[in-house]
């Protein structure tokens, strides 16, 4: 924004205005707010469009934007905060729209993934099927998989997916990667000589790993594009978890655990054990850029609580040991967490989110009636689903249980952002449907179940499907003093 004033008055001496915004740059809005009622000179600045694109990038609002985008940022930053502020009421109140994904007739769903709106699913049938809930259109491609020939086809294991990539691993132990842009026929099939015990597919690039037998690969493009075995590892016992550290630059990282084993997997390095737990098995696993979460279940002939190990992956150490509770954890979300917070799912019935700073438990939420099996949380808000079917919304910061859903199977993923949520009720059987059972009801008893919910206002106008009924909000008994300390701000 080019400007006529030279020098701007400042107390008892004149600033450069270019000094000025420097100075003004470490304030927030309502610093902004307050400098622009002290004169006509000091609101010019606290309005400057530098200042107003600054904030907006560092509240999350447009980040691929430039500042020449828009001519008035300060409006902008307006407009993108009255729609959080929805967004978060309609959250709140389970205001939104809700679809279930079609599901394959007479089949079951064996596994489920999602990231940033893109949804794959694999059934019993060998199908596999992406929805991109981004565009309102839910009539799901099957993606080929060059297995079409006389026989039953393998059921699916697991299934992967991001922004790009589409990844299945099969029963009989092959493994088909999809191109999202290019097509539905695979771009690369590798074959494994034993069954795939673990896949994980990275977040921000193409990087594939899997875990059958007692290898582990990583499979990546060259700079020709070909797929090729970016590292190979061998490892004492069977992966049980594997999941891929983002943001690792040229090569990548993995960490894997294998019973009562933690591996960290360097390319161009061997296996490391980052931890061994002397027959006590770990249970769940996430990573971040720079730390590993696993649970611990401690055996009762040396019984000392089941915990979370928090490691350092740089310092390949130790950092914290969180919990210590009668159940053993079942799953953890690190990655994306609030900074200095991390929530997990325990077989006790509880999620507990933890304060990192203090390796303390904040607050310890009584969320299901069996073992929790998938949760994840953001700035304000925790979702968990259970072995129990349910999935439940909790306002952490208010102390407060906002709604909740049930299906009839357990939740094996759920994944959410500012204005969606996916949720996958995956059977504890992946048997298909007895041909002599034409019963549609007997099938749906078996068949798994995805469900999208949309809580943005543009979304809303759609006739396509009934709004969700809004729900009364269930307080928790009590107020937590640690949950306090933790968020002195509230929302």
């Amino acid at each position: 924004m080019s400007n006529e004033m030279d020098d701007v008055p400042f107390f008892n001496s004149q600033l450069p205005y270019e000094l000025a915004i420097n100075i003004f740059q470490y304030l927030d809005r309502k610093e902004l707010g307050r400098c622009a009622q002290v004169s006509k000179t000091w609101k010019v600045i606290a309005e400057d469009e530098v200042l107003w694109y600054r904030l907006c990038r560092q509240e999350g609002h447009l980040p691929e934007s430039s500042i020449s985008d828009y001519s008035c940022w300060k409006l902008i930053f307006q407009e993108c905060r009255a729609k959080e502020h929805i967004l978060r009421t309609n959250w709140k109140n389970r205001k939104g729209v809700v679809s279930e994904l079609e599901h394959i007739p007479d089949e079951a769903l064996c596994g489920a993934h999602s990231h940033n709106g893109m949804v794959i699913a694999g059934y019993t049938s060998g199908d596999v099927r992406v929805w991109d809930t981004r565009t309102w259109d839910y009539i799901a491609p099957f993606l080929e998989s060059e297995e079409d020939g006389p026989g039953a086809r393998p059921h699916v294991s697991f299934v992967r997916i991001n922004s790009s990539l589409a990844v299945a691993a099969y029963q009989n132990g092959f493994l088909n990667i999809w191109d999202l842009r290019t097509g539905k026929y695979p771009i690369h099939r590798h074959e494994h000589e034993e069954r795939i015990q673990a896949l994980a597919l990275s977040q921000e690039d193409a990087t594939v790993a899997t875990a059958s037998a007692f290898d582990v690969i990583m499979l990546c493009p060259s700079e020709e594009g070909y797929w090729q075995i970016a590292a190979e590892f061998e490892v004492q016992k069977l992966v049980d978890y594997l999941e891929i550290v983002p943001d690792t630059g040229k090569y990548p990282v993995a960490v894997a655990t294998a019973e009562d084993l933690v591996y960290l997997l360097k390319a161009e390095d061997s296996a490391r054990t980052l931890y061994s737990g002397r027959g006590h098995p770990v249970t769940c696993l996430d990573v971040s850029a720079n730390q590993a979460a696993f649970g611990v279940k401690f055996l009762a002939w040396l019984y000392e609580g089941n915990k979370i190990m928090l490691y350092s992956l740089e310092a390949e150490r130790c950092l914290a040991k969180l919990g210590n509770s009668l159940g053993h954890f079942t799953c953890i979300h690190l990655r994306d967490s609030p900074p200095n917070l991390m929530v997990s799912g325990n077989m006790d019935r509880r999620v507990r989110i933890h304060d990192l700073r203090t390796d303390t438990v904040a607050l310890s939420i009584p969320a299901h009636q069996l073992g929790v099996s998938a949760v994840q949380m953001d700035d304000w808000k925790v979702v968990s689903g259970g072995e129990d079917g349910l999935v439940s919304v909790w306002d952490y910061r208010m102390n407060q249980k906002l709604w909740e859903v049930h299906s009839r199977h357990p939740v094996r993923h759920i994944s959410f952002n500012s204005h969606s949520l996916i949720t996958a009720h995956v059977p504890y059987e992946s048997v298909a449907r007895d041909p002599d059972l034409d019963h549609f009801t007997t099938h749906r008893r078996h068949q798994g179940l995805i469900q999208a919910y949309e809580f943005a206002v543009e979304k809303l106008a759609f006739e396509s499907t009934v709004p969700i009924c809004r729900s009364s909000c269930d307080t928790m008994p009590g107020y937590n003093s640690d949950l306090a300390l933790a968020f002195p701000d509230g929302i």
